[in-house]
């Protein structure tokens, strides 16, 4: 049976495997058509009809997205009659759309500004065609803004928020000219079962969805003489900034990030992988103490497999999907949480300033976080732990506000106290890394060597699969953790909330028989945020991975067990993992949210 057919496309020949669609087989030939609701994540949709092509002996024009090529077929992409359909097609969706785009927060990365500027778009001619439209801005939720007037419709949001995170926060409402997406009955997104994760956010070709902007708020800090500002930057920060200030994907510009803040005045630069590590060390003690309980003392009442919680988006998935199951979250905060909190305790006792005077900042790949930072209870500092967050489109945007040559910034390094980090947290940032980063940990602490992986790379947690499962046979423990001995621990680590929900279903069902759960909510861990630079697809996302990994076996401490910093603080401020001071800062129990 054939497996490949031949087509021409612009007077060309090409051969393409069967059910490739048109747009696939144009793109072997390096012709670009152009497209809007077409996404490679995501599923063909066909609504924009911005693709369109001319098919010899067809009197319509197919959707090149949708329509799979077939033998014989000779396809022209830049006709007269494509082209002049597909400027009656832009024309349309302008007609609908509030182009002020000098106000717009996509404006110079707004799909629907380079296409129309592509077919030459200078006076819509249909600018009237829908009079009276009365579009509405929902502006209640802390982390995403939605703008109905910048809406095209393409329902990538929709089929992002179905398909890739299964959570269905957004659907289409109504019909003809008055269809819009909209949240459960025009709802704001505050309101219903979003999880604030931003994947919509990072395929909305226009403004129509985008991170609610701190940026103001942190510039009139930073030039306030009365308060001291303090920032940190999240693992995944580092490989993606680039990106937005002319770096191919995967470039590493860690040294450079920590100058440009220095040069924007901040008081203080320091790093979420200090309390990455601090995560490691309090979640595996954690881990280890609920085993104990289960294995030794037989306590019925200890919540097995444990499950991680540096993730506000799937912690905010769980509590809306799986309240039951809040017992088998683990109670650390998340890194970002738990540096606001120290950073208003420990770093203050440290540099002597009042604590009421210090503003903490984080750079986050993820716009979950800019909710989480504002759920109630992570104040246990006695202040709000992290007051403002930014994402890494929005710390570019703020280095080009500064006027600053990124890439000819010399390299800096952290600045002390809280601002040391090891390879194990630095692998935060991809999916499967905390796993591994932990594995690092409770593996040495309990048989007093390594992990026995290559070059501490533990491969069957890595990659880009949606469900990842490995286990570990503990052999020759050390005495006090004689109980483990031969203990085959079994972990399993998803990523997307459609992955997290088929791993919550089979424990649910009894199945699996994990002890430790790994889940990120956004699609390759933290790597993949939602407030990454945009575009995001799956090359990108491999080349972030790579550089992540990269990035930690040129640390030269790469366990976080030998953070020296980490050492320092439990010594001077925490006195032990899991002990009193840790419980009060560090951990948190976690309360269904009402159900809507």
């Amino acid at each position: 049976m054939k497996n490949t057919i031949n087509l021409k496309i612009d007077g060309i020949t090409v051969t393409v495997d069967k059910g490739e669609t048109i747009l696939a087989a144009a793109k072997r030939l390096g012709i670009k058509i152009p497209t809007l609701c077409y996404h490679e994540d995501l599923c063909v949709a066909g609504n924009c009809r911005v693709c369109i092509v001319e098919q010899t002996g067809m009197r319509t024009l197919p959707a090149s997205c949708a329509t799979p090529a077939t033998e014989g077929m000779e396809i022209f992409t830049n006709s007269l009659k494509v082209r002049n359909a597909r400027k009656h097609i832009v024309e349309l969706l302008l007609s609908e759309h509030n182009a002020d785009c000098t106000k717009c927060y996509k404006n110079g990365n707004c799909e629907l500004q380079n296409l129309a500027s592509e077919t030459l778009v200078n006076e819509p001619m249909f600018l009237d065609l829908v009079p009276g439209n009365k579009y509405t801005i929902d502006k209640y939720n802390p982390a995403i803004i939605k703008d109905d007037s910048r809406c095209i419709r393409c329902q990538r949001c929709v089929r992002t928020c179905e398909e890739l995170q299964g959570v269905s926060a957004l659907s289409v409402a109504y019909k003809g000219s008055k269809m819009k997406v909209s949240a459960f009955l025009e709802h704001s997104l505050n309101e219903v079962v979003c999880t604030n994760c931003g994947q919509c956010i990072n395929r909305c070709p226009t403004g129509a969805l985008v991170e609610r902007n701190y940026v103001d708020q942190v510039w009139d800090e930073l030039l306030n003489p009365n308060v001291h500002v303090v920032v940190q930057t999240a693992p995944a920060v580092r490989i993606a900034l680039g990106e937005e200030l002319g770096y191919a994907p995967g470039q590493r510009v860690t040294g450079k990030m920590v100058t440009a803040l220095k040069r924007l005045g901040f008081n203080s630069v320091l790093d979420t992988d200090f309390t990455a590590d601090l995560t490691i060390i309090e979640e595996g003690h954690e881990l280890l103490n609920r085993l104990k309980r289960a294995l030794v003392d037989k306590d019925p009442t200890v919540s097995l497999p444990m499950a991680t919680s540096c993730s506000p988006g799937w912690i905010k998935f769980i509590e809306h999907t799986y309240p039951e199951y809040l017992n088998n979250l683990s109670t650390c905060k998340s890194p970002q949480q738990m540096f606001g909190a120290l950073a208003k305790t420990y770093y203050a006792q440290k540099r002597g300033i009042d604590p009421k005077n210090i503003i903490s900042v984080s750079i986050m790949p993820c716009t979950a976080k800019k909710f989480e930072a504002n759920r109630p209870e992570m104040r246990d500092s006695g202040y709000k732990d992290v007051d403002y967050v930014l994402t890494t489109r929005e710390l570019a945007r703020m280095i080009k506000q500064a006027g600053l040559d990124f890439q000819h910034l010399e390299d800096s390094k952290y600045d002390s106290i809280m601002g040391e980090g090891t390879g194990a947290a630095v692998i935060f940032g991809a999916t499967g890394g905390v796993m591994e980063a932990a594995l690092r940990t409770a593996y040495e602490v309990v048989t007093g060597r390594e992990v026995p992986f290559e070059k501490l790379r533990i491969m069957p947690v890595r990659g880009m699969e949606g469900v990842k499962e490995a286990s570990v046979l503990i052999e020759n423990t050390l005495p006090e953790w004689s109980f483990l001995n031969g203990v085959e621990l079994k972990t399993v680590v998803a990523h997307g909330l459609t992955n997290a929900d088929a791993v919550m279903r089979k424990v649910k069902n009894g199945e699996g028989g994990w002890h430790f759960i790994e889940i990120m909510a956004c699609p390759g861990g933290c790597l993949g945020g939602g407030g990454q630079p945009i575009p995001t697809n799956k090359e990108i996302r491999k080349k972030r991975a790579e550089a992540i990994y990269a990035e930690d076996e040129g640390l030269p401490i790469r366990k976080s067990h030998e953070n020296p910093e980490i050492a320092m603080i439990y010594s001077e401020f925490l006195e032990k993992p899991l002990g009193h001071k840790s419980h009060d800062l560090l951990h948190t129990t976690y309360k269904p949210r009402l159900r809507y």
